[in-house]
């Protein structure tokens, strides 16, 4: 794939974060952000401006479309432009009329983008539940302000297990891959937050999410603009131990927002959800660095885990099963 391909494909993926008109200032912000960070990357130059011709509409779908002249380009854009629309949860009507629209741009057929939507759709409205291996609810006694009913090895290693699994999950070229990230990211937090005595529901971890800065959208741009520059996606050929390699970056994210996540949620649920708006953003960032620095110390288990994965088992994940 080469850089006109790679612009094409991130063009049409940042066209669908802004298909339905609703992101706000903050979440404009971080898609901002993901566009630069990705920019400043080796031999990528070409993205530093894009971010600002999508928002200021001087570019289109008819404009890329025809520089993915491969079957297989084609179906990558329309799945991760699915994935982005659905990243922050159901899909709207003006998502679904864009949608609409760049299938019949990229000259997909129905029965094609059919089925992409209905595998996204199943993963970003999974229901959020505890599955085994997540911290269990917690006593009367965490509720009222008393001692919970796991113990701090036990809440830091369900949060290294979350933060393995979505590093290994980054490391592998299919588009449901990065979709599972965030449902299991929502899982973390509600386990966390039941271990603490606080009834969750998914609306108010994905503003926890948002608050901290790990926007739904921009999250999942990120991850696929990280996989797509760092030569994991539209491969032909190859395998998973070539692939390991060449995304060691894109991990360590995912790995590291995933860690750094799971605490601030564990200080934020264990002081009774007292902690500002600023001091919730200025944890996460304080422990994104210490969180990237543990990634490498596990990252045999990263790729242990990379090789075992399949799309029914993270599906069943994602559900709780």
């Amino acid at each position: 794939m080469n850089a006109d391909q790679q612009k094409a494909l991130l063009t049409i993926a940042l066209l669908a974060a802004f298909s339905d008109g609703a992101n706000n200032d903050r979440e404009r912000e971080q898609i901002r952000d993901m566009a630069e960070s990705l920019g400043g990357e080796e031999g990528a130059s070409h993205l530093r401006g894009l971010y600002q011709q999508v928002l200021l509409k001087q570019v289109s779908v008819a404009d890329v479309a025809g520089v993915l002249v491969e079957t297989g380009h084609r179906q990558l854009a329309y799945e991760m432009a699915v994935c982005v629309c659905d990243a922050d949860g159901a899909m709207t009507e003006a998502e679904r009329q864009f949608l609409d629209g760049l299938a019949t741009s990229l000259g997909l057929d129905q029965g094609t983008t059919a089925a992409v939507i209905e595998q996204a759709e199943g993963m970003a409205t999974a229901e959020t539940v505890i599955q085994p291996g997540t911290p269990r609810p917690a006593t009367k006694q965490a509720a009222a302000g008393g001692a919970v009913s796991v113990s701090d090895a036990e809440l830091d290693r369900s949060i290294l297990n979350y933060s393995i699994l979505n590093g290994a999950l980054e490391l592998l070229p299919q588009s449901w891959a990065s979709m599972a990230i965030i449902p299991l990211q929502i899982k973390m937090v509600y386990g966390i937050g039941k271990s603490y005595g606080h009834e969750l529901d998914q609306g108010h971890i994905r503003e926890l999410l948002a608050t901290v800065g790990v926007g739904m959208t921009s999250q999942y741009l990120e991850q696929f603009g990280r996989k797509l520059l760092g030569g994991l996606l539209g491969k032909v050929g190859g395998g998973l131990g070539k692939q390991l390699g060449r995304s060691a970056t894109s991990m360590a994210f995912s790995f590291a927002t995933t860690y750094a996540l799971g605490q601030v949620a564990r200080r934020y649920y264990a002081g009774g959800r007292q902690m500002s708006t600023e001091l919730l953003r200025d944890t996460f960032q304080t422990m994104l660095g210490p969180a990237k620095e543990l990634q490498t110390r596990y990252l045999p288990e990263i790729q242990q885990k990379a090789g075992t994965l399949d799309a029914g088992q993270v599906m069943s994940m994602v559900r709780g099963r």
